[in-house]
């Protein structure tokens, strides 16, 4: 004679409660986890703080910048950076780098990519780009803005990097963030046009934002 074991529905229901409880543990579990990890990693952030890359310019030699239209220019710009990443304990990763002239607020060159790097603690590099633009439209003004500025002996030319970068602290590595870098550079633009290149050198600290 077989036995027959019947469940009751208050049993089942018994087990259940013990499976939702056991998966309620496991989840309270892993959310500890992630918190505390998630949590530690912010304290070491805000502990640590980085400071914002600093960026420097070095040289500008400008080869060609005259007009081939009405409203068309040609330029040829050769430019020198120097970036420092001032953070004892903070690298950082560069994993794009667009570099650009402008003179008063309009683009005169392409932009120029500059390859990824990788920046140690402390570390300083020294950054080329060759700008170039080839029949690029400028505003109808241009020609009369250049020869006032060579009138009055001066040429204000704007050198940007846009950008993304990356932290790394220790093993952990931050997500991207975009920063942009905006150099000012002055030269000398006297009525007589040199046979070099306009030329500057200086040590002029660039404004970073991030």
């Amino acid at each position: 004679m077989s036995l027959v074991s019947i469940t009751s529905p208050k049993h089942c229901a018994k087990q259940g409660l013990n499976i939702d409880r056991h998966y309620k543990k496991l989840f309270f579990v892993f959310s500890s986890f992630f918190t505390t990890i998630l949590s530690l990693i912010l304290l070491i952030w805000l502990i640590i703080r980085p400071s914002k890359p600093q960026f420097s310019l070095n040289q500008v030699d400008i080869y060609q910048l005259n007009l081939s239209g009405p409203h068309l220019l040609n330029s040829s710009i050769q430019l020198t950076l120097l970036s420092k990443n001032p953070n004892q304990k903070v690298g950082i990763y560069y994993d794009e780098l667009q570099v650009y002239a402008a003179y008063k607020g309009q683009q005169i060159t392409a932009d120029t990519t500059l390859p990824p790097f990788y920046q140690g603690h402390e570390e300083s590099n020294l950054l080329t780009a060759y700008l170039i633009g080839s029949g690029l439209p400028v505003a109808p003004s241009f020609g009369y803005d250049i020869g006032g500025d060579q009138t009055a002996g001066r040429l204000l030319l704007n050198l940007k990097t846009n950008g993304r970068l990356r932290w790394k602290v220790g093993t952990w590595v931050s997500g991207r963030y975009r920063f942009n870098v905006n150099c000012i550079a002055v030269m000398a633009f006297g009525p007589v046009i040199p046979a070099g290149p306009l030329s500057t050198k200086q040590g002029n600290q660039c404004s970073t934002t991030i």
